[in-house]
């Protein structure tokens, strides 16, 4: 669950029915990016509860990871470095695989994105199941680097995301308890 009351921020999320596919309420964060104010605060809170970790890096899930990542990164002035699907970066990877509801897929980082012992955070807009965030954090750990920190600006808790990540550091903004339009 969220470790603070996120009104504020529940109130520029919205819900859209029925997508991607019937039945499910996609929390859209659409309205949070072009409301100026709000993004810099998103950016700030999850920049304030990372301070004082001693992070060598923020790596960000594609693809709304990428932009509160970013964000949060140069808040922090420190690197940012991103987590891909398949065919996406350029040089070198590793890979981790992850299964889905319906199936599995795979996630990659450069291969020298991280130093052996770099502490890092990492970001996404959202954790449901936490099996994207799960093998993020593989990816890391290849790299020989630590994960202090799994930050999200949403969370489905009914999903049970947290309970994936029990090793690690877990802290959302705003957190649903329970499926909801």
């Amino acid at each position: 669950m969220a470790e603070h009351d996120a009104g504020w921020l529940r109130e520029k999320v919205r819900d859209v029915p029925d997508f991607p596919k019937p039945g499910i309420i996609f929390k859209d964060i659409t309205p949070v990016l072009k409301d100026a104010p709000t993004l810099r605060r998103v950016t700030a809170e999850i920049a304030g509860h990372l301070s004082g970790r001693n992070l060598n890096g923020v790596v960000g899930i594609e693809s709304r990871g990428f932009i509160f990542g970013a964000t949060v990164a140069y808040e922090m002035g420190l690197p940012f470095h991103m987590v891909r699907k398949p065919g996406k970066l350029p040089a070198a990877t590793v890979q981790a695989d992850y299964d889905l509801e319906y199936g599995s897929n795979t996630l990659h980082i450069h291969a020298d994105a991280l130093r052996p012992g770099d502490r890092v955070a990492i970001i996404d807009d959202l954790l449901a199941t936490g099996g994207t965030v799960s093998a993020a954090c593989q990816l890391v750990e290849r790299l020989r680097g630590a994960v202090a920190a799994c930050v999200f600006v949403i969370e489905l808790s009914f999903l049970g995301g947290r309970g994936r990540l029990g090793k690690y550091d877990v802290f959302s903004l705003l957190a649903y308890e329970r499926e909801q339009g």
